[in-house]
């Protein structure tokens, strides 16, 4: 594989893409789901049926409320946070070698080697790297030449098979 460098600033555009294309292969929990309405059913049973102070079932409520505004907002949420973060709108450095991905950016220096990646996921404007330990990293299609997003896919591939 031949060396390729480039670099990109980590925009809101960027993030926003990063989580349209990821969001679809996210681990789905049912707790995720059920966890506001737990919430809500023994806030509710608290205040109905104890005599205890109507605090503890008044926050439990006011917790399903919460936890159900984070369901519902979770992509503007997550862009949020992003940008809060040192990390956002800065330059980051990408190099693809025979040893595999390496980003940089002021602030921290990441690496996946090859034989780290546990699987490649092809999407409509980029691909995902799970590694072996269960982190995911995002590469848009748009920061690299074709031939180079075939001849990754092509590499973790065979190191899939391997």
């Amino acid at each position: 594989m031949q060396a390729f460098k480039t670099q990109f600033t980590l925009s809101r555009q960027y993030l926003a893409e990063c989580f349209d294309q990821t969001s679809p292969f996210e681990k789905k929990s049912a707790i995720k789901k059920w966890f506001p309405a737990l919430l809500l059913l023994v806030g509710l049973a608290l205040l109905m049926f104890t005599e205890q102070p109507k605090v503890a079932g008044s926050m439990l409520i006011g917790l399903a409320v919460l936890e159900l505004i984070h369901i519902r907002f979770k992509r503007a949420w997550w862009l949020t946070r992003q940008m809060w973060g040192r990390s956002a709108n800065s330059e980051i450095k990408l190099s693809i070698n025979n040893e595999g991905i390496e980003t940089q950016n002021p602030y921290t220096k990441t690496s996946l080697a090859w034989d780290n990646v546990e699987t490649v996921i092809e999407t409509e404007l980029g691909i995902i790297l799970v590694a072996k330990i269960g982190g995911r990293q995002y590469l848009s299609k748009s920061l690299f030449p074709e031939e180079l997003v075939a001849e990754i896919i092509v590499k973790c591939k065979a190191v899939e098979d391997d």
